[in-house]
Order: structure tokens, then C-alpha cells, then sequence
């Protein structure tokens, strides 16, 4: 962060000179040009009195808003893989957010870890291949461009008894994976 730009911006959107704002602060005009191009820092107290007379405050002054990211590209993915399976989680650090949405592959005659029974819900597209969807012990078979969805309070798990390799986009909401 640029204190001295940040704070030069303040003064002059409401329009104050820097000897203006130095009297309002009992400071020199040659301090604040100082600090505005960040050839000398202020003490807490001063900023505090500097800010005071910008109207804010040190909450405000050093609150950065972070523009949320919208789009993730594959070098930013999170992988897991076994002999079996690759989990690519799709949207990274997901799990502080509402969704968790999980590419799954499965390789032929494998299926993922039992899932005990949790709250939320669960939803998944098949991409590629056919898979069998099973919850409480009962199989519930999907194939390509088919999606499924159910609640996780019992237990679930994805398993691909074709001969070919299966690809899912797997959602769990709240995070779970």
C-alpha cells in the first residue's frame, strides 16, 4: 500500500490544500509533502489526527477490498490422485465457500470412499462413461449426460463398473471432499 498517495487522494477529493490540511493537524505543509511521496512515515497517533481531519478512520484507511475471482484456470486446480481415481477440485479453496464442486475420475471397476451420511445435498453430471450412484446400499446407475442429485444423510459413494474410464462433475454443498 502507498500511504502518501493514498492519503494525498483523501485530501483532494474534499478539496484541501496540504498547507490546509497540515493546520487542521498542527503539522508543517513540508510534512505532509513528506509523507505524500513517502519520504518519511507518521506515528499511529499522527495518521490517526490526519485521518481524522480527512474524515475516516484507521479501519477504513487500510480496508482493501478484494475484488472476488470469478474465473480459475486448470494450473490453479487442486489434484488427489490414487491408482483408481483423480480428484481435480475445479474451484480452488472451495470449502470456505456455499459449493464444492469436485471433477471426479473414475478408472474402470473402481468407486470412491463411502461418504457417511452428512447435511447438505449433493448434485453430479456424468461427462463421460456410466457410473452407478450409490446410496444406502441401493444403485441408482447414470451414463453420460445424465446428472443426479440427493440429499447426503445417508451413505453415498460413486462407483464405475463399465470398462471405460468415467468423468463427473461432483457438487457437495456444504463442502465436504
Amino acid at each position: 500500500m502507498e500511504l502518501g498517495a493514498k492519503l494525498k487522494d483523501m485530501r483532494q477529493r474534499i478539496n484541501l490544500t496540504q498547507e490546509e490540511l497540515a493546520d487542521r493537524c498542527e503539522l508543517t505543509k513540508g510534512y505532509i509533502s513528506q509523507l505524500e511521496n513517502d519520504l518519511t512515515s507518521p506515528s499511529i497517533a499522527t495518521l490517526c489526527d490526519l485521518l481524522n481531519a480527512l474524515g475516516s478512520n484507521l479501519s477504513d484507511f487500510f480496508h482493501e477490498d478484494s475484488e472476488e475471482k470469478i474465473v480459475f484456470s486448470e494450473a490453479e486446480y487442486i489434484e488427489k490422485q490414487s491408482e483408481s481415481m483423480m480428484l481435480r477440485w475445479v474451484i480452488p479453496n472451495a470449502q470456505k465457500n456455499m459449493m464444492e464442486p469436485v471433477l471426479v475420475e473414475l478408472a474402470p471397476q473402481a468407486k470412491t470412499e463411502p461418504d457417511i451420511p452428512h447435511e447438505g445435498e449433493e448434485f453430479g453430471f456424468v461427462l463421460e462413461g456410466k457410473i452407478d450412484v450409490v446410496i444406502a446400499g441401493k444403485h441408482h446407475p447414470a451414463k453420460k449426460g445424465e446428472s443426479f442429485y440427493y440429499t447426503a444423510d445417508k451413505e453415498h459413494y460413486l462407483e464405475n463398473k463399465g470398462k471405460r474410464n468415467a468423468k463427473i462433475i461432483w457438487i457437495s454443498t456444504p463442502p465436504n471432499f
